[in-house]
């Protein structure tokens, strides 16, 4: 059993949420939050304490693992607190604010011999499951081309609380808040991003950072990937469209757990299609979204066989973010991975921007 502490009662809620549909996996001990009195909503009646002393929670010599929720621009000292406190770390997106910190915090946790797990629980559900099977039975083949939409709905209540939209306290806007996930989720199924072109506006809210964006990609084995995004969508809406040799795969428009949606695969050639289809159909109910990330995490810190999201691809999805920020902001086709002395290694921020 694994006791955790969760720092944040903000989308911690979600992340506890997750714990209590693994009871003999973990066990949260503690909840921590500057706001006692939103922690305690939280909790319930559950036995766990809740405290707004993250001192105390890491002296705790019970608690192994410490889940960061946080605002962004709060990761990297808290996270190395962490770390350096012994303990394992998941810590919620983005996993820090620039290639630089996301080095200093894997040099950390190697030094400690910890764990440190970046959240995509987009990864998890019966999609990508039938897609790992599919691909297994090597039904899908070559990946040739995908389409990505983000098309949310923000208006000015989301941006009330004080450090969203802003460049001090979020870092970032769309294509670094809402469109990370499913960009991980490209990178996971059709291979690392090697190119990048975009452009990227505020165009939709009274804010300082980008709420729209039109990316286009190319992945390592060569797949062309278009990605766009808005927060001026008149709902939230997450689509999918992934071209490979020998089927497309389409999404429905679950915005915010894309892989527990129903999925079609339609194959290119029709004499594939009954195959196709009864791998899909062998494919059983799985844990998914948060449920699905912890319980990897639980079965990889237990010395099991699990498909967690690791360090490096955390640092890549911050990789990722900077290239677009740097090929929309000087008109240039970026290529990946970045070395330490490109102008964004050290943040994206535009008045550290050279």
């Amino acid at each position: 059993m694994i006791a955790v502490a969760i720092i944040g009662a903000g989308i911690g809620a979600e992340h506890l949420e997750g714990y209590r549909a693994l009871p003999s996996q973990f066990r949260v001990k503690t909840l921590c939050d500057l706001d006692t009195a939103r922690a305690q909503a939280v909790v319930g009646d559950d036995p766990i304490a809740v405290t707004d002393n993250l001192d105390s929670v890491l002296a705790d010599p019970e608690i192994s693992l410490i889940d960061v929720c946080l605002p962004p621009h709060l990761h990297l000292p808290v996270m190395t607190q962490v770390l350096a406190a012994g303990k394992h770390a998941i810590c919620e997106k983005p996993l820090v604010t620039s290639l630089a910190e996301a080095d200093a915090l894997i040099a950390t946790a190697t030094r400690q011999d910890r764990k440190l797990y970046p959240v995509f629980q987009y990864r998890y559900g019966k999609a990508m499951a039938q897609l790992d099977a599919l691909n297994t039975a090597g039904l899908l083949g070559t990946p040739f081309a995908a389409s990505l939409e983000t098309h949310w709905c923000r208006k000015a209540d989301y941006y009330a609380v004080d450090w969203r939209g802003t460049w001090a306290g979020e870092n970032g806007g769309a294509v670094l808040g809402h469109a990370i996930h499913n960009h991980d989720l490209i990178a996971t199924l059709m291979g690392p991003i090697e190119r990048v072109a975009a452009f990227v506006d505020t165009r939709v809210n009274a804010i300082e950072t980008e709420d729209c964006a039109a990316i286009s990609m190319q992945t390592r084995d060569g797949a062309l990937v278009t990605s766009s995004i808005t927060l001026g969508a008149a709902s939230d809406t997450t689509r999918f469209q992934l071209c490979f040799e020998n089927l497309t795969a389409t999404s429905g428009a679950s915005p915010y757990a894309p892989m527990t949606g129903d999925w079609s695969f339609r194959a290119r050639n029709a004499e594939q299609q009954d195959a196709v289809d009864q791998v899909v159909a062998g494919v059983g109910e799985v844990q998914s979204g948060f449920t699905g990330f912890l319980s990897a995490v639980g079965r990889d810190l237990s010395g099991q066989p699990a498909s967690v999201v690791t360090a490096e691809e955390g640092r890549q999805s911050i990789a990722l973010v900077a290239a677009i920020y740097h090929a929309a902001r000087n008109g240039e086709v970026v290529a990946l991975p970045l070395a330490e002395d490109h102008p964004l290694y050290h943040g994206w921020h535009p008045d550290s921007d050279t």
